[in-house]
């Protein structure tokens, strides 16, 4: 059941508070009296009230958008306060959606507040989204991430993601000129070989960090102006100080939106337990080191042509998963092969059919060359 608060009347982006209130982005030839309206007439929901929602919701509100959902079963916990800067010691054991909506009334009173404290499940997904122009993805587990993204293609909304780990975040776009969260992630990790930041931690600081710019696209996407991270995965790495890009494809077997697509409705993306591959899997930022050190070993790059946006790693072979089963007299048994795809999911179903087929000499690209470019510094990502 959702909290409902009015909308904003138009008449306080026109009138003299409000001109004097956001007179720096008026003076913005992209912004100016028309975009403010805009801003004042947009209806954003933001799922997760969270390390990415704090910022996410607080710049929004600050920024004069007309009316933001916030959708959040979760209560504060101490924990939480070290990178959830919306909340205070005060606010402990509360529903962070309605702690969450009182302080986007602290900040501006103009911006109306729909209030959901509840868990965004596929039972209503779509008629929720419905109702608001763009959706910011905060939430941190990916089966509400496949759920959000196929609830927004499906009601045609943009879906704006973004995800925090350690020191690393990323940040891209969805909507329906371009790729979608499946066509970058097909399939879900495997249970367990992917720590959540409850598990591996999280820098506070990159919570702010990558949440206003989330917040930023969301704005972009609302006043029409601008590149968003359409068909693009923007890296930020907190660590070394580095912000860096991949472009992506559209997968015209997505199952979703491609010729073939077989999800009519929200499907919440199931993690499965990893099966054991019987290959010796190398981390992404060891394959470079072992390319030096051993010079007869190729990369077998198994991606299909659309995927290929990437420039391939040194030492490569380029075979599509699709035509491994023809090609598979192309390949020397006697040579070591370091079997990669764009994230590891056609990679180690490759891996496993050449051992099948008798090739001992193998290896498998864990986090495939997704995770290679982000740790390579003069990898190619455009």
């Amino acid at each position: 059941m959702a909290e409902r608060t009015p909308p904003p009347h138009l008449s306080t982006v026109t009138g003299r508070p409000a001109l004097r209130r956001y007179s720096r982005h008026l003076l913005i030839p992209e912004v100016g009296v028309a975009g403010q309206a805009k801003l004042a007439r947009a209806r954003v929901l933001v799922v997760g009230a969270g390390g990415l929602g704090s910022p996410v919701l607080q710049y929004l509100a600050a920024a004069g958008v007309g009316v933001l959902g916030i959708v959040d079963d979760d209560i504060v916990d101490v924990t939480n306060l070290q990178r959830q800067v919306i909340y205070g010691e005060a606010d402990l054991g509360l529903p962070k959606a309605v702690v969450a909506a009182a302080r986007v009334h602290a900040l501006n009173r103009e911006v109306g507040c729909e209030v959901f404290v509840q868990r965004f499940e596929a039972p209503g997904a779509r008629e929720l989204v419905r109702g608001y122009d763009v959706v910011a993805d905060c939430t941190d587990t990916f089966g509400a991430r496949y759920l959000i993204n196929d609830a927004c293609r499906l009601e045609d909304k943009p879906d704006v993601y973004a995800s925090i780990f350690r020191f690393e975040g990323q940040i891209s776009v969805f909507r329906a000129d371009g790729p979608c969260y499946r066509c970058l992630f097909p399939e879900p990790p495997p249970e367990g070989s992917v720590p959540s930041c409850a598990e591996g931690g999280v820098l506070g600081v990159l919570a702010g960090m990558v949440g206003t710019w989330q917040a930023n696209e969301v704005l972009k996407l609302v006043l029409g102006i601008g590149k968003p991270l359409v068909g693009r995965l923007a890296l930020l790495d907190a660590l070394e100080g580095r912000a860096r890009e991949i472009a992506f494809a559209s997968d015209p077997a997505c199952p979703l939106h491609g010729p073939a697509a077989t999800i009519a409705e929200p499907l919440e993306a199931a993690r499965v337990a990893r099966e054991p591959l019987g290959v010796p899997e190398l981390a992404p930022a060891e394959l470079d080191e072992y390319l030096a050190a051993h010079p007869d070993a190729r990369v077998l790059d198994v991606r299909e042509p659309h995927e290929a946006i990437l420039e391939a790693p040194p030492q490569s072979v380029a075979l599509p998963a699709s035509t491994l089963e023809a090609r598979l007299h192309e390949l020397d048994s006697a040579r070591e092969y370091i079997v990669a795809c764009r994230v590891g999911v056609k990679s180690r179903w490759a891996a496993g059919r050449l051992r099948d087929a008798g090739f001992r000499r193998l290896q498998h690209l864990s986090g495939g060359l997704l995770g290679y470019a982000a740790t390579h510094p003069d990898f190619d990502f455009f």
